[in-house]
């Protein structure tokens, strides 16, 4: 296997939803993460996920004991000494991701291709912090990843049409296909769903229809799988929130003015799914 091992910095939502796509596909996997209390969540996620997926995939032959035994857990960045790619996937706050990058950088072997798992921070701005921005290169999965067939890979300054061609067999080999766009702000997906999101958070804090009907005109109407306000609790409020202030900052544009009621749900901690409250109810 071209990729035997894969390096998965940050063992959130996505890290963890990567990782199981990962090891599903037979790769060995290096989660790391800066929390014992993290990682120890991730492998109670990754058990739940997994029974989940053998539910919902009568078919499948996945064998959960198989799967997670392929996945080390780890707090020691150097375990990534031995990735033949890397996959990050932590929170989008530039400080975080300038500081991971920086170190795994000073660990990683100089010919391992970094993605970056961002929703809108810039690809080429990550790479100008490591001494290889050509072999950096956006890589958006969408959540629950091992569901989800597409990913939309991004093009820094720097990258070059080798390291597109790497991330294509490596997206290959977990059973994903892409899309290559741009590297601009929020790309296409999230460009266009951080301010479809926004704007339904605005007519529920203007007093026009609640969440619930929001969303079931865009189920209903549009055949969406989920309406907005589902997505943005799928996803993570706090998420949501940092990803329409980038681009907020980005483009310096009034349209991308985070929703005062979303400011105050992330501070009151409804953050949706993952606290069991948001814009729905998950008790």
């Amino acid at each position: 296997m071209e990729f035997a091992t894969v390096g998965v910095v940050g063992a959130g939502v996505m890290g963890v939803g990567v990782a199981q796509n990962l090891a599903q596909t037979g790769h060995r996997v290096v989660l790391v993460d800066v929390s014992e209390a993290v990682l120890d969540r991730a492998r109670a996620e990754l058990r739940t996920s997994l029974r989940s997926f053998r539910l919902l995939n009568p078919g499948s032959r996945v064998d959960p004991a198989e799967v997670l035994g392929r996945i080390e857990f780890t707090l020691d960045y150097q375990r990534l000494a031995d990735a033949d790619f890397v996959v990050e996937n932590t929170t989008e706050d530039w400080a975080v991701k300038e500081e991971v990058y920086r170190r795994i950088d000073a660990i990683c072997r100089p010919e391992v291709v970094f993605a970056v798992n961002t929703s809108a921070i810039s690809i080429t701005r990550v790479g100008s912090v490591t001494g290889r921005p050509e072999r950096v290169v956006g890589m958006h999965f969408m959540n629950p990843v091992p569901m989800k067939p597409m990913v939309e890979v991004i093009r820094g300054y720097h990258t070059t049409p080798e390291t597109i061609d790497t991330a294509t067999r490596f997206l290959a080999g977990m059973g994903k296909e892409r899309i290559v766009v741009e590297d601009v702000p929020g790309f296409v997906s999230n460009r266009v769903l951080m301010l479809t999101i926004n704007e339904a958070v605005f007519l529920v804090q203007d007093g026009v229809a609640n969440a619930e009907d929001i969303d079931r005109i865009f189920r209903t109407c549009f055949d969406h799988k989920m309406g907005p306000l589902a997505t943005a609790d799928l996803i993570g409020l706090d998420t949501i929130l940092k990803s329409v202030e980038v681009l907020y900052e980005s483009f310096n544009d009034d349209k991308y003015r985070p929703a005062p009621l979303l400011k105050k749900m992330v501070a009151a901690g409804l953050l949706g799914r993952k606290s069991g409250q948001g814009f729905h109810s998950y008790h």
